[in-house]
């Protein structure tokens, strides 16, 4: 059914169960259990006999309506919330893999992923071997026989890197293993794994699909059966549970957030063309502009480039915190997805925790600086970044 309403329209009607009340916005159900008619009830919840909720660890109301939609938009028919992106990777990662399994990973993700998949997973027997993300030659040779997962972000944190979802697939596919997609910059409002081929469909919720800065959040999206229940299981478990406050939250934060990527996406390329014609800049990163090396596949994959822009500063880490300092709009923060924009100079921050020879095998220089555009008038965010590229 849902593959015949459009996507605005599941942004707002998806997942609504309404109460007894006929309340016409989403309830917030901020409980820690749930009362059972009788014993008999209670037995055949905890066996998995009977629907229902049980303890708000793993079964909510609210967090079911975030788990629904957040499903409809990207077109499938089961979800997982969790309490934080991490906390998503981390599910899978714990669900899916045990010693002794190998994993691929596009080498140019987020600093917390590098090191969950190279620290935290190597304590447990996992080998993960980081691969260049646009290099489908290069998944295909480092394929192994015990390989189990593919993990990459498309498009990429911070440099915008796109990875061809259908060629990862399809090696995926040959290989046995499963293809896991981190969709955070994206969001289904420009761009849908699943139909592209991935199994799986990572989200970081804290970022645009609140879209205001205001709760973590995190998911995993695939097509029900054993390796969602399996995730589920974890979940279930070991409680990196969503909050039905923050789920809350994300409810309305996917209401609107077609016209939000929309509008920032547009004012992304505008300052990626400003900034690919200021002489202070050495490189853009962004994926609309024809200079990017993916911008075809980009054009294929994604709606739109979104609204993230990376560039490198002449002059280095110095150039570049300038740059930063002189900001007196622009909010100096790490996180991205806020109708405010952001500004972070990722070799001392997102990337800071990793080894230089990680972030130069990333790409993640000295004078690199990630802006991810806001609403503001585009013309006020090129205003207060020409005041420290001058």
């Amino acid at each position: 059914m849902a593959d015949k309403i459009e996507f605005d329209t599941l942004a707002l009607r998806a997942g609504i169960h309404r109460s007894q009340f006929g309340e016409h916005s989403e309830a917030m159900y901020l409980t820690s259990s749930f009362v059972f008619d009788n014993a008999a009830q209670a037995a055949a919840r905890f066996a998995g006999g009977a629907d229902g909720n049980i303890y708000s660890r793993f079964t909510n109301p609210t967090v079911s309506a975030f788990q629904e939609r957040l499903a409809a938009l990207e077109g499938a028919d089961a979800c997982v919330a969790t309490a934080s992106g991490m906390s998503a990777i981390l599910a899978i990662a714990m669900a899916l893999l045990k010693s002794g399994d190998h994993v691929l990973c596009s080498a140019s993700v987020f600093g917390s992923t590098l090191q969950l998949f190279s620290d935290v997973m190597g304590k447990f027997g996992v080998e993960t071997t980081f691969v260049a993300s646009a290099s489908v030659v290069a998944w295909e040779g480092a394929v192994r026989a015990n390989t189990k997962l593919l993990f990459v972000e498309t498009p990429s944190n911070p440099l915008t890197e796109i990875a061809d979802i259908a060629a990862l697939g399809a090696v995926a596919r040959r290989a046995g293993a499963l293809l896991a997609v981190d969709n955070c910059l994206c969001t289904p409002a420009l761009q849908r794994p699943l139909r592209l081929g991935a199994d799986l469909v990572i989200h970081s919720a804290t970022k645009y699909l609140d879209g205001q800065g205001r709760v973590l959040g995190g998911a995993v999206v695939g097509a029900r059966g054993p390796v969602m229940d399996s995730i589920y299981g974890f979940l279930r478990t070991a409680g990196p549970s969503l909050s039905p406050f923050n789920a809350w939250v994300l409810l309305k934060g996917l209401e609107t957030l077609r016209i939000r990527m929309d509008a920032q996406s547009q004012a992304a390329l505008q300052l990626a063309q400003w900034l690919e014609r200021h002489p202070a800049i050495e490189r853009v990163y962004y994926p609309g502009l024809p200079s990017h090396a993916q911008h075809s596949l980009a054009k294929k994959q994604q709606r739109l480039g979104g609204a993230v822009v990376s560039f490198e500063v002449k002059g280095g880490r110095e150039a570049a915190w300038r740059a930063v300092d002189a900001t007196r709009m622009v909010s100096i923060t790490a996180n991205l997805g806020d109708t405010k924009t952001t500004i972070t100079h990722p070799a001392t921050t997102t990337h800071g925790r990793i080894s230089a020879e990680a972030r130069q095998a990333a790409g993640i220089g000295e004078g690199l600086l990630r802006v991810a555009v806001g609403l503001e008038a585009p013309g006020d965010i090129q205003a207060d970044l020409a005041r420290g590229l001058g």
